[in-house]
């Protein structure tokens, strides 16, 4: 008798599929996943299904968010407008970090959820899973405070209240 495929089988699959999809960027554009190397990420289809832009514009970010990817028309082969928040301009080593998150989104959509945003990242930066989350919501709580991200975060033993990392 044939297994009967549950949404659990589907979740698992994506799953592994956000993970190996990650270990291949590393494999291709690592050990050090920096500016040159995401603006690369971005352009290689094998890697992101759509075309994809950044912007650093916070007007379209609801409050406490550090990035968003936002269609660009009707079909998502029209690519998409990653808006990431000014804050991180001045640390383009880190914006990696935000982008690779929202990824998930443009390849998947609403398929792909927090976890799996957070072990595709982590397997593109070629980190452990929980050293990925806890840079990521360091980097989203500096929009709380209003301090200027200052090169590679220290990485905390859990987030703050109201943490934007999604996580």
């Amino acid at each position: 008798m044939p297994t009967q495929l549950t949404a659990d089988h589907a979740k698992q699959s994506l799953t592994a599929h956000v993970a190996a999809k990650g270990a291949e960027i590393f494999a291709k554009y690592g050990p050090q996943v920096g500016w040159a190397e995401l603006q690369a990420v971005l352009n290689d289809r094998t890697c992101v299904r759509y075309p994809c832009t950044i912007e650093f514009d916070a007007s379209p970010l609801r409050a406490g968010e550090f990035s968003h990817p936002v269609p660009n028309g009707e079909a998502p082969e029209a690519g998409f407008t990653l808006y990431v928040h000014p804050l991180y301009m001045t640390q383009l080593a880190m914006v990696p970090f935000l982008v690779l998150y929202q990824l998930v989104v443009v390849n998947y959509g609403e398929f792909a959820s927090p976890d799996d945003a957070e072990t595709f990242a982590a397997a593109a930066l070629g980190l452990e899973r929980e050293l990925y989350y806890q840079t990521l919501c360091q980097l989203a709580d500096t929009l709380g405070t209003g301090d200027e991200p200052a090169g590679p975060p220290q990485h905390p033993s859990s987030c703050s209240p109201g943490c934007g990392c999604g996580g």
